[in-house]
């Protein structure tokens, strides 16, 4: 294994909005900095729905003070990969991609507490970085709420939806009761397939946006597309998916399962450095002014701080935690 023998002042994980809203604090600070990000840019933006809009203006998005351009109300998925480019680019930011933190552990050197980071990269390999301050901004979009059940992990199962042609004349089952259980169904409806949604409550949640309600509900009420409310999904076939409706099964042709039924955070680095993780919320330990946790120059930024409340924390809000934080670490610079 590599060891990178210089320390950075800062290494921030997650390359996603809120991550980079740190970067660039910190490169306005004149911090000397590095976010480490396992995929691409915007790891979790680029896995969205292809043609995905927003649900927020693009003002709300912009980060570093960069204006977000479009001539549309809400912004689309492909805006908002150009823009976070444009920002990276403006700013110079240093960005290392592909490479992903395997482990976080304290570790006490001549100089003082130091955090340590086992990454791995194509590249460079396993290498081992030392820094004095990590900010965690890894979101939650790497990891969907699994059900448990059988045929879970079969080929034509997805936790994803990305775009609806491949479905074309095709029966599909979309598992989920929220914005992008209502979304897929709708879009999967209007390119040809044959839909299904289940879900395990009466209704829809109330969260599911107001331009989109009366569309999936007007197409549920002409039987375009049928819905199972109070139903749970039991076990998937090789061509079918059971379903369970107050004790009585039934199953129901499928082609392809869209298991929509949202994502948390990964705790395990939290812990493993030793931040207190509250089981139930996977809330991580922290102070809400300066986003630090228990465990000192260790901070959470992002979706990441609000655990499985996974709607609590959006790009409108997570943006602003770079300041917080960076303004943290100057401070501990200073005493």
């Amino acid at each position: 294994m590599n060891d990178r023998t210089a320390a950075r002042e800062l290494i921030i994980v997650g390359a996603g909005p809120a991550g980079l809203a740190v970067a660039i604090a910190a490169h306005r600070a004149g911090l000397d900095y590095e976010v480490v990000e396992k995929g691409v840019l915007v790891n979790g933006i680029f896995h969205f729905p292809r043609h995905m809009t927003f649900f927020t203006t693009p003002e709300l998005l912009e980060i570093g003070g960069l204006p977000f351009v479009t001539p549309y109300e809400k912004p689309t998925q492909v805006e908002a990969l150009k823009y976070y480019r444009r920002v990276v680019d403006a700013y110079g930011l240093r960005i290392t991609l592909g490479e992903e933190v395997l482990a976080l552990t304290k570790a006490r050197t001549r100089n003082g507490a130091q955090l340590r980071l086992q990454t791995r990269s194509e590249r460079e390999g396993e290498r081992a970085r030392r820094c004095a301050n990590v900010v965690l901004a890894t979101g939650y979009y790497d990891h969907p709420n699994l059900l448990g059940i059988p045929g879970e992990d079969l080929p034509r199962v997805s936790h994803y939806y990305t775009e609806p042609h491949p479905f074309y004349r095709k029966r599909v089952v979309v598992v989920g009761g929220k914005n992008s259980a209502a979304i897929a169904a709708l879009e999967l409806y209007r390119a040809g397939a044959s839909v299904t949604l289940v879900h395990r409550r009466p209704q829809l949640a109330e969260s599911v946006k107001y331009w989109i309600r009366p569309d999936i509900l007007n197409r549920i009420r002409e039987g375009a597309i049928t819905a199972r409310f109070n139903t749970c999904v039991a076990a998937i076939l090789e061509e079918s998916v059971v379903v369970d409706h107050g004790g009585r099964r039934e199953e129901i042709p499928a082609d392809a399962v869209f298991l929509l039924t949202g994502y948390h955070p990964d705790p395990t680095l939290l812990r493993a450095a030793g931040v207190r993780v509250d089981d139930a919320t996977l809330i991580p330990e922290h102070d809400p002014q300066t986003l630090e946790t228990n465990v000192p120059g260790l901070y959470v930024a992002g979706a990441l701080v609000s655990g499985r409340y996974t709607g609590r924390i959006f790009i409108e809000n997570g943006r602003f935690h770079g300041e917080a934080i960076v303004e943290s670490i100057l401070r501990r610079r200073r005493s």
